[in-house]
């Protein structure tokens, strides 16, 4: 996202009054990193954790080994587990996790390519979850995963502005 798009997203956190977490473990804090220069930033963004690590994803956000063990470090039950541990811990309005294969090896597989990523954003007590396979060259994949954050956080948040029998910008 352009950093003008970044700080229309900041401004409607602001509008609505909410607060940010992240929880990232494949973009190493990029998403965070990207919102930096967004006017209004430090009044919505709490704060971020990298849990690159399993290890790390155990300690500070109480992700579960067995859970680890079961479903790999990059899965959907991973990244729920880091976004609910987040929220204990930095409880942000709304509260996002991602995890994913960025490069060959790790929990690889046919239908678990290199450039998928998991990402877990709970808002209003819901979670919404989400798995997309990224195309384009390994050194690309953070700026992708970025963004598509940012992208379903413009969404969610738009919906939440939408009163009932409203048009839902984006459907």
């Amino acid at each position: 996202m352009k950093p003008t798009d970044l700080s229309a997203l900041v401004k409607k956190f602001l509008q609505h009054k909410l607060t940010l977490a992240l929880a990232e473990s494949c973009t190493c804090g990029w998403v965070a990193a990207q919102l930096a220069p967004a006017q209004g930033v430090s009044e919505v963004l709490l704060g971020s954790v990298v849990t690159y690590h399993a290890d790390a994803k155990q300690r500070l956000l109480g992700v579960k080994k067995k859970t680890l063990d079961e479903y790999s470090a990059e899965s959907q039950q991973i990244s729920n587990e880091m976004v609910a541990g987040l929220h204990k811990q930095l409880p942000a309005d709304v509260c996002v996790s991602i995890t994913g294969l960025f490069g060959p090896g790790a929990s690889e597989t046919p239908d678990k390519p290199s450039g998928t990523i998991f990402v877990t954003i709970l808002l209003e007590g819901r979670a919404h979850e989400y798995r997309e396979v990224l195309k384009g060259p390994t050194d690309k994949l953070r700026d992708l995963a970025a963004d598509f954050i940012y992208t379903k956080l413009d969404e969610l948040l738009d919906r939440r502005q939408a009163g009932p029998g409203e048009p839902v910008h984006g459907s």
